[in-house]
């Protein structure tokens, strides 16, 4: 074989091999974003949808149960103001979550939500929520934050959760890094 035909073909696989890895690493960058889209689109693992208004209320109930936690990093007080409701799938449904700064200075935190069994996360849907944003609490401040939800009554025609009767809404308060708190 020819010497520059050799050096040809190992310049294109060198260059084949360079594209792979710039593109694997590419889809690494991406892929929490991809990720986290795909289940807010789809409410896989127990992530909540967004909604606009509720559908109103039907025949039914489900008990909805609330838990809130904190990262350790993070001196907070939080949890919700009460520890369960009752809900009509389709009702429109407002609940307070309660946090305190426990610090002297202002912090910034960020909650991540999910909701348990895994499967009603395409079915529980969220108006409004303090998870949406950031929440900057000032030294010692204690704020009541809600969140207007409903349960889409399709869960009592899916195989998968007719007889779901019982949801956990479950937070977790992580410390937020700021250009100001990193100086």
């Amino acid at each position: 074989m020819n010497t520059a035909v050799a050096r040809n073909r190992n310049g294109r696989t060198l260059l084949i091999l360079v594209l792979i890895v710039a593109a694997m690493t590419a889809l690494v960058a991406v892929s929490p974003t991809l990720y986290r889209a795909f289940c807010e689109a789809t409410g896989f693992n127990g992530t909540t949808l967004r909604a606009e208004r509720a559908p109103g209320a039907v025949a039914g109930q489900v008990k909805v149960q609330f838990d809130a936690n904190v990262h350790p990093g993070l001196p907070w007080r939080f949890e919700p103001e009460q520890i369960a409701v009752n809900v009509a799938p389709g009702a429109r449904t407002q609940i307070f979550y309660r946090a305190q700064n426990l610090s002297a200075r202002p912090i910034t935190g960020q909650a991540v939500y999910n909701v348990t069994p895994d499967t009603v996360g395409k079915y529980f849907k969220k108006i409004e929520c303090f998870c949406f944003t950031e929440q900057t609490l000032k030294a010692g401040e204690k704020v009541d934050m809600p969140v207007i939800f409903f349960v889409d009554p399709a869960i009592e025609k899916d195989p998968d959760t007719k007889n779901v009767h019982e949801i956990t809404l479950s937070y977790t308060f992580y410390p937020v890094e700021t250009a100001t708190a990193s100086r």
